[in-house]
C-alpha cells in the first residue's frame, strides 16, 4: 500500500493546482487568436497559389450564363464596378451593402425577351440586404433561390452573394422555374461569404408581414428603408445591423426594429442612449422622427436581451407592444467554421504547438517531483518503521508467487 508523507501533500496539491492553471491558460490562447489572422492566412494561400491573381483579377468570371433553359444572351452584356452605373440614385445604400460589380444582360427566345440584372457584393449579408432594400410590401412572395419576390412585371431574387432582377416580356407559369435554372448557374460564394445574415431569425413569426422586413448596415440605407429611430442614434460607426418589419396584431399595427451590436457593453450604452431620446418626448433639443411622432405613446417602448436592442413602435397597445418585446430572446449560436478558420493561420498552428511543448514539460516535471517525492516518502516510512523496532524488509503488505516449485 501506498502512502504519502504528511510534508508531501501540500506540494501535490499545489503541482495540481498548477497543472489545472496552465491547461486553461493554453485552451484560451488557443481560441483567442483573432479572425483577421485567418483571413490573412487564406488571402496568403490564394496569393501563392495563383502568383498572376492580377491578370485574373482583370478578368472576371461573367456573372450571368450564356445561356438557361432555352434563353439565349444576345450582344456583350456590359459590366462595371461603379455603384453609380448600377443604380445612380441608390449607389450609397449599394456601397455600404458592399456592392462589388454588376452586370445586364438581353436573353431572346421564340416566345419573347428577358432582361436580367445582376449585381454582385462581398457576401451574402450584402446581397440579401440590397434584396430587401429593393423589395416592395406589394410584392408577392416566390420560391427562387434563397429568396424572391415578384410585382407581375419584375421578378427579384438572391442567391449567395448576387442579387437578380429579370424583366419578362411575357411571365407564363414557367417563368419561376427557369429563374431556379438561372439561379443555379449563378457564381457560388464561398464558405462564410455565402452565410446570411442570422439578425432577421429573431423576428417573432405571429403576426409578421414577411414582405415588410428590411435589413441595414449602413445610415443610408437604414433611413431609405423608413427606419424609427435617427441613424445617429443606432450608431452604425460601432458595427450595427438593424432588422425592421411591420405587426399586426390586436386590431393594431406597429414596427419591430431589432439592432445588434457587436457585444452587450455596447448594447448597454445604446439602450440608454435610446431611453433618453424617448424620455424627451420628442423636444425641440431631440425631435422625433415622423414615425414616432406617428405612433401611440404606449406603443414606444424599448429593452435589450444580450448584444441586441429591441424597440416597438406604431399603433399597437402598450400590452401588445410588450408581448412582441418579450419575443425576441437572444441566443448564442456556436460554429466549427470558424474554428476551422483559426487552425488555417501559421501563426496559429505554431502557437498551439509551443502550448504542446510546454505542457509536455509540466508534465515530465511534475512526474519527476511526484517520483522524487514518493520515493522520499518511502524511505521516510521505512526509517519509522525501523525506529519502531519492525524488520527492515517487511514484506508482509505484498503478495509473493513462488513460480520455482
Amino acid at each position: 500500500m501506498l502512502r504519502h508523507s504528511s510534508a508531501s501533500r501540500p506540494l501535490f496539491v499545489f503541482l495540481i493546482v498548477t497543472l489545472t492553471i496552465f491547461s486553461a491558460g493554453a485552451q484560451s490562447s488557443a481560441g483567442s487568436q483573432p479572425a483577421k489572422s485567418a483571413a490573412s492566412a487564406v488571402a496568403a494561400q490564394s496569393s501563392s497559389a495563383n502568383p498572376s491573381g492580377a491578370a485574373v483579377a482583370n478578368t472576371p468570371q461573367p456573372l450571368l450564363p450564356e445561356t438557361f433553359d432555352g434563353w439565349q444572351i444576345t450582344g456583350t452584356p456590359p459590366q462595371s464596378a461603379n455603384p453609380s452605373d448600377a443604380d445612380a440614385s441608390d449607389a450609397v445604400p449599394l456601397q455600404e451593402y458592399g456592392f462589388k460589380r454588376y452586370e445586364t444582360a438581353n436573353y431572346t427566345r421564340d416566345d419573347g425577351t428577358l432582361a436580367v440584372k445582376a449585381m454582385e457584393f462581398e457576401d451574402a449579408t450584402g446581397a440579401y440586404g440590397a434584396f430587401t432594400f429593393y423589395r416592395r410590401s406589394t410584392m408577392s412572395e416566390a420560391q427562387i433561390g434563397a429568396g424572391a419576390a415578384f410585382d407581375g412585371a419584375r421578378v427579384l431574387f438572391w442567391n449567395g452573394a448576387i442579387l437578380v432582377e429579370a424583366r419578362f416580356s411575357r411571365i407564363t407559369p414557367m417563368s419561376a422555374a427557369e429563374l431556379r435554372d438561372l439561379a443555379t448557374q449563378l457564381p457560388k460564394a464561398a464558405g462564410a461569404q455565402g452565410t446570411p445574415p442570422n439578425l432577421p431569425n429573431y423576428l417573432p413569426a405571429p403576426h409578421l408581414e414577411p414582405m415588410t422586413v428590411q435589413y441595414a448596415i449602413g445610415p443610408q440605407a437604414y433611413r431609405m428603408s423608413g427606419g424609427v429611430l435617427p441613424s445617429a442614434l443606432v450608431d452604425f460607426d460601432r458595427s450595427a445591423e438593424v432588422v425592421t418589419a411591420q405587426y399586426n396584431a390586436l386590431g393594431g399595427t406597429g414596427t419591430l426594429t431589432v439592432i445588434n451590436y457587436p457585444d452587450s457593453d455596447i448594447a448597454v450604452e445604446q439602450e440608454r442612449a435610446i431611453q433618453a431620446y424617448f424620455s424627451s418626448h420628442g423636444s425641440r433639443q431631440n425631435p422625433w422622427t415622423p414615425a414616432l411622432t406617428d405612433s401611440n405613446p404606449a406603443a414606444i417602448q424599448t429593452r435589450r436581451s444580450g448584444p441586441l436592442v429591441i424597440v416597438t413602435s406604431g399603433s399597437l397597445s402598450g400590452g401588445a407592444a410588450q408581448e412582441l418585446l418579450q419575443r425576441v430572446h437572444y441566443e448564442v449560436s456556436v460554429t466549427l467554421s470558424n474554428r476551422a478558420q483559426h487552425f488555417s493561420d501559421p501563426k496559429m498552428v505554431a502557437q498551439i504547438i509551443l502550448d504542446v511543448a510546454f505542457l509536455v514539460g509540466i508534465f515530465a516535471l511534475i512526474a519527476i517531483v511526484l517520483g522524487v517525492s514518493l520515493g522520499a516518502g518511502r524511505v521516510a516510512l521505512q526509517r519509522k518503521r525501523n525506529k519502531s523496532g519492525l524488520p527492515e524488509d517487511d514484506s508482509s503488505e505484498f503478495i509473493r508467487l513462488n513460480l520455482k516449485s
